[in-house]
């Protein structure tokens, strides 16, 4: 029986790139991560063979990288060597293979997240601002004293 490859989502972090592997009832998992480069292997339940190997866009810290694996899949927590460097693509070449997709579950649009939430903070500082500065207090001399 040949071998395939294994549906597998990524998405990218600012000192992250995730990269999951949807294979059921994994066994015989093994996972290698190089400064370039994933290796990934395993059987399911009914015996069959699943590889992958993703030559990364950059280069990341293997050492300060893992996976986990659970009843459905197989996640890589590869630490990016670059941080805050967004990535375009996880495969170093622009290619889209047609197991590899984008988690857009868990997708973020993080670059430029920090100028975002300064804006927001400016923003609000200006509308307290505005709440805050009510002007003089009302004469009230207009009021009836009849009451």
């Amino acid at each position: 029986m040949a071998r395939q490859h294994a549906k597998t989502l990524w998405y990218d972090r600012p000192r992250y790139v995730f990269l999951e592997f949807c294979v059921e009832d994994s066994r015989d998992v093994k996972v290698v991560i190089e400064d370039h480069r994933v290796v990934f292997s395993c059987k399911n339940a009914d015996g069959v063979e699943f590889y992958n190997e993703i030559n990364l866009y950059g280069r990341v810290n293997s050492k300060d990288s893992q996976d986990k694996r659970s009843d459905r899949s197989i996640t890589c927590f590869i630490r990016k060597w670059k941080e805050k460097v967004a990535w375009p693509r996880i495969t170093k070449e622009n290619i889209k293979p047609a197991w590899l997709s984008v988690d857009f579950d868990n997708w973020r649009d993080w670059e430029g997240d920090e100028e975002v939430e300064r804006a927001m903070v400016e923003e609000y500082a200006e509308l307290l601002q505005k709440v805050t500065d009510k002007g003089p207090a009302p004469t009230m001399d207009d009021l009836d004293d009849d009451l």
